[in-house]
């Protein structure tokens, strides 16, 4: 159990507090929504859960096996829509990296980016896409 402590602050800007670590995190409501877009919006944190969510359960996989993924890197792509509510529609998601790998490691790693709990969490109403573009070197 992890406790988050959530200020509106005004201006359509919050603060959360991540209870554990004490760390702070603001959002912005987007331009396009009356905000000032100065940071990340929380759709953003949506589309930013997935793609640390993605990383990180390769890293963890990356290192059961021993294989070096440094240098890894994931790009998310939202897409919102406003008919019949504005809400999420797509996520595009990119990894790219990895070269090294072999076809097996590689087959084991999508695996665990597409088993990763935020992107089992999301609802059916988000499409989600995957691309992984495994022969690029950092």
């Amino acid at each position: 159990m992890v406790d988050i402590e959530i200020s509106y602050e005004g201006e359509l800007r919050c603060r959360a507090v991540h209870g554990p670590s004490a760390f702070e995190l603001v959002t912005d409501a987007p331009v396009d929504n009356c905000g000032r877009g100065q940071t990340f919006s929380p759709t953003d944190l949506v589309a930013t859960a997935l793609g640390t969510c993605v990383l990180t359960m390769m890293g963890i996989v990356a290192h059961r096996h021993d294989w070096d993924i440094t240098g890894v890197r994931g790009a998310v792509r939202k897409h919102m829509v406003a008919d019949p509510q504005r809400r999420i529609e797509r996520l595009v998601v990119k990894v790219t990296g990895g070269a090294q790998l072999d076809a097996d490691a590689r087959k084991v790693l999508e695996r665990a980016a597409l088993t990763c709990p935020v992107n089992e969490s999301l609802g059916e109403r988000i499409i989600r896409e995957f691309c992984f573009d495994w022969d690029v070197t950092p």
